[in-house]
């Protein structure tokens, strides 16, 4: 892998991100962006639920001269963010981004990758309708209604009725 100098090409590359701060696009034109909560990254990710450092975008150079950019879980060499990046819906340590990608760093705290023409309006629909990986619900045994647990009672004792027999 080769890190690219920038090269005349109609096509560019860019960066959307969607987090607790809205969405914005970055035009990736340098060899190397970090992206997390820290404010020296490159890329800031506004929410409590990404890594100081949680990934790091490289520029690099393919064998005909086009420029590409991978993306890496952390620092990319022994540092991996807490959660790790879901990129189209894999868990994964680095992938080589083509575009229309999306990365999801944390909940609600996402990102697309577009190579498109200079001048050209990004597409990308928000991922967000689909189930979110890092979603989940917790509950706090003190909110269970009483009724709810005596239900679940007779739910056991019904069960070892059945088992019984």
């Amino acid at each position: 892998m080769v890190v690219a100098s920038s090269q005349s090409n109609p096509y560019k590359h860019y960066f959307i991100v969607n987090d607790d701060q809205g969405s914005r696009e970055y035009p990736l034109t340098g060899s190397k962006y970090t992206l997390g909560r820290k404010s020296s990254c490159t890329i800031h990710l506004h929410s409590q639920f990404v890594s100081r450092l949680h990934a790091t975008l490289l520029r690099c150079l393919r064998n005909d001269g086009t420029s590409y950019y991978r993306i890496l879980d952390g620092d990319g060499h022994q540092q991996n963010s807490a959660n790790g990046i879901i990129v189209n819906s894999k868990k994964l340590n680095a992938h080589e981004l083509k575009h229309g990608d999306e990365i999801i760093f944390g909940p609600q705290v996402y990102g697309v990758y577009e190579y498109r023409q200079d001048g050209e309006t990004s597409n990308h629909e928000i991922i967000q309708d689909e189930e979110d990986p890092f979603d989940i619900t917790l509950i706090d045994p003190a909110m269970i209604d009483e009724d709810a647990q005596e239900g679940d009672d007779v739910s056991t004792q019904l069960l070892g009725l059945a088992e019984s027999e």
